[in-house]
């Protein structure tokens, strides 16, 4: 179950992320409202995962999740530039997230 939050975690650490970008330094106001509810979800989430599995790897995947997540978005709905190399280097950060989801240990 632990494990099943950070994933969450780690998808709403991806909305908070493009919300940032739609909010253009917090000028609009539905766009930093989003930003805001979709941190505190994230960050609360992962508060609560952190209370069974070790910091290490639930951190990174939650950053692992949230940073391929975002460079998917923005390529496919803000146009960001598509690349061989950035789309091989988001495929080894989701397959790094994986082994370290495998390696890390519950209490």
């Amino acid at each position: 179950m632990a494990w099943l939050l950070v994933v969450v975690a780690g998808l709403l650490e991806t909305g908070f992320a493009v919300c940032l970008k739609l909010s253009h330094g917090f000028t609009r106001l539905w766009p930093t409202i989003a930003f805001a509810a979709f941190a505190l979800g994230s960050f609360g989430l992962l508060t609560m995962a952190l209370k069974k599995l070790d910091v290490g790897p639930a951190y990174a995947v939650w950053t692992g999740i949230g940073a391929a997540g975002t460079a998917i978005y923005g390529m496919v709905f803000l146009g960001d530039v598509v690349s061989t190399l950035k789309l091989v280097s988001i495929s080894l950060v989701i397959i790094g997230v994986m082994g370290l989801q495998l390696s890390g240990s519950a209490h």
